[in-house]
């Protein structure tokens, strides 16, 4: 199992829409420019995010993509769902017939697993990334310029 790259790519534009939304539409040509992703690319996976209502596009000069609900309401599982990618573990995708007509010995807990990992994923918003990574930049920012505490004593 493994979350394939249109799912990686998905989030991580998606988060580019986020952290640029105060500004306007975002052309995915600026989404591309600044997290290395193919145009084209961009174009599929922003199709499969509008159908799922994740955003909206906006069409003309000064056009581009808005996420269609609040930041804490779109959720990272949501996102990786809207792009069709499976995040399934079991061998028979699920349908417990990993053996011809029955489960194999380990089918519940890879099932276990997927159920894990979209609750984990689903507990994730765009909120969260953005306070995550703000949390972290000023983390990587004290640290630069480490505060100087001069404390003096009564004679």
């Amino acid at each position: 199992m493994r979350l394939t790259t249109k799912g990686r790519f998905a989030v991580t534009a998606l988060l580019d829409v986020a952290m640029h939304h105060e500004e306007g539409p975002v052309s995915l040509s600026a989404i591309s420019e600044r997290r290395h992703i193919s145009l084209s690319y961009l174009e599929q996976l922003f199709s499969k995010l509008r159908k799922a209502g994740l955003v909206a596009s906006l069409r003309g000069p000064g056009g581009g993509y808005s996420l269609n609900k609040p930041l804490h309401e779109i959720s990272v599982a949501a996102i990786v769902h809207a792009v069709d990618d499976s995040l399934d573990a079991t061998q028979c995708n699920g349908k417990s017939n990993c053996m011809g007509h029955t489960q194999c010995l380990t089918h519940d807990l890879w099932e276990n697993l997927n159920k894990t990992i979209g609750d984990y994923l689903s507990g994730i918003t765009l909120a969260t990334l953005i306070e995550h990574g703000h949390n972290k930049q000023r983390l990587h920012t004290a640290e630069a310029h480490p505060m100087t505490v001069v404390v003096s004593t009564p004679n």
